[in-house]
């Protein structure tokens, strides 16, 4: 992720040519998507109901989904502002635009004709005894908006979201790239280079779930959800920002292990809360406000403090990084429905919880791969489907 350049009007930066631990923590943050999402079948539903369900579900599955849900989310809009950083060095903003459209627009479309009816559809067979073929399922998959009617964007939320703040954020990324806005950034950055000073990004993010999380628990529509909104965007900023200048990178290094201990320490205490089933009631009650504002700081805690263990272990190339790296995102759209559709048959499997888990995650990992590397790698209508940059005719 990232070389480096110069383009009129904006500054040479000293950032290494290519930075392979933000690589490795995209290709690892996919691929831990899949067992995400497969743990979903098996989860109680605090956080929402999974397309299919099991019958019985699984209390350390549940923390593991909890676990996950702090950091996982919040770290892909961070990486991915970091990705826009590099973008717009080797490229205009008009460019930069119609590369997101490109990379972003078009596999959302596709996807949500193509890859989330199938997944709705499975939805309907295991909850409402709904009894039609696919194909007569289809024209009804547009009748409304969920939970009115069949219609979502499912797990390709994050790309509609992302879409929307790369143009929202353009005008402020472009004024922090120009000489007017370079003292911003270098005062941020010697800010945070200052010992401990490196959680105060955290007071807007506790502010956000604070003020906002009661209201909006979050259900990813865009237009009334209005937590989420706001703590993915400044994630997505300050993953840009933090791009900007190579001293946020050696306050990472300096700051790894009191940072690490940190996280350690809030997730242990959340965990406490959920185990025990302590957690106060949604509302704008001191008690729940106060641990929504916990819950932001402990999320930019595990963001920075697996950036920073990322750059002490995780800064090399290799094969299989450059093998992952491009296919990790039509792995990230492909992979949801892969899982919804073999979970709906092995769940009326009459096996252990644990088994259904390692089949239907061992299946849709193989699965996912498979279709990458059969419908999508070596040809280039579906690479465009799927965000990819074209093959030449004569490699292809």
């Amino acid at each position: 992720m990232g070389k480096t350049g110069e383009r009129s009007g904006e500054p040479m930066t000293d950032i290494p040519e290519r930075r392979y631990e933000l690589d490795w923590l995209r290709v690892l943050a996919v691929l831990l998507l899949l067992y995400f999402h497969t743990a979903a079948i098996f989860y109680p539903g605090g956080l929402g109901v999974f397309y299919v369900t099991n019958a019985v579900t699984s209390p350390a599955i549940g923390l593991f989904i909890s676990f996950v849900h702090q950091w996982h989310m919040p770290l892909f809009f961070f990486l991915s502002g970091a990705a826009t950083w590099f973008s717009l060095e080797v490229r205009t903003a008009s460019q930069y635009v119609i590369e997101r459209f490109q990379r972003l627009f078009i596999p959302f479309l596709f996807g949500v004709l193509v890859l989330v009816p199938p997944q709705v559809y499975c939805h309907l067979l295991t909850t409402s005894g709904y009894k039609k073929s696919y194909l007569q399922f289809y024209p009804q998959f547009f009748n409304g908006i969920r939970p009115a009617g069949n219609f979502e964007w499912a797990h390709l939320w994050f790309i509609v979201y992302l879409l929307v703040f790369s143009l929202v954020a353009l005008p402020i990324f472009i004024y922090l790239r120009q000489p007017s806005g370079q003292p911003l950034c270098k005062w941020f950055a010697t800010t945070l280079d200052r010992a401990r000073f490196l959680i105060y990004p955290a007071l807007l993010l506790a502010a956000i779930e604070g003020l906002f999380r009661p209201r909006w628990i979050g259900f990813q529509n865009l237009y009334d959800d209005w937590a989420n909104v706001l703590l993915y965007l400044t994630y997505f900023v300050y993953g840009y920002i933090f791009c900007s200048d190579r001293r946020f990178g050696q306050s990472l290094d300096r700051q790894e292990v009191w940072v690490t201990g940190l996280a350690i320490v809030g997730m242990s205490i959340l965990l406490g809360l959920w185990i025990t089933n302590t957690v106060p009631d949604r509302s704008y009650s001191p008690e729940y406000v106060l641990y929504q504002m916990f819950r932001g700081f402990n999320s930019w805690w595990w963001v920075i403090a697996i950036l920073s263990l990322a750059r002490s272990h995780l800064n090399f190339k290799s094969r299989l990084l450059q093998y992952t790296n491009e296919a990790s995102y039509p792995f990230y759209i492909l992979h949801q429905s892969v899982v919804v559709i073999i979970g709906f048959y092995v769940i009326q499997w009459n096996i252990g919880v644990l088994e259904k888990f390692i089949v239907i995650s061992t299946g849709s990992l193989l699965g996912t791969i498979g279709l990458y590397e059969l419908l999508v790698r070596r040809f280039n209508i579906p690479r465009f489907l799927f965000g990819l940059k074209s093959i030449p005719s004569q490699q292809n």
